[in-house]
């Protein structure tokens, strides 16, 4: 026969259980990117993102892009100059 404690203990752990399977649920279906539909079939169409409008880059990131660009430029002109050399 179990004592109150046991059954109180036993209770503890399947409410601790009810609970990670939740929160488990609830992480998988954040983690999804498809829809599923009332019957539980999973739709192909894939949930659309918010739309927002892109900001002008500051100045600090148009240098990156151009240093960028001076070492893509580098790297190209170097690759042809040795594909040429070796042919």
């Amino acid at each position: 026969m179990l004592s109150a404690f046991w059954c109180q203990v036993l209770l503890t752990n399947c409410n601790n259980i009810v609970i990670l399977l939740y929160i488990t649920k609830q992480t998988i279906e954040k983690t999804m990117y498809t829809t599923v539909n009332e019957n539980g079939v999973l739709n192909n169409y894939p949930t659309e993102p918010q739309v927002y409008c892109a900001e002008y880059p500051a100045i600090w990131e148009q240098r990156k892009y151009v240093i960028q660009g001076v070492f893509a430029t580098l790297l190209v002109t170097t690759l042809v100059l040795v594909g040429i050399s070796v042919s």
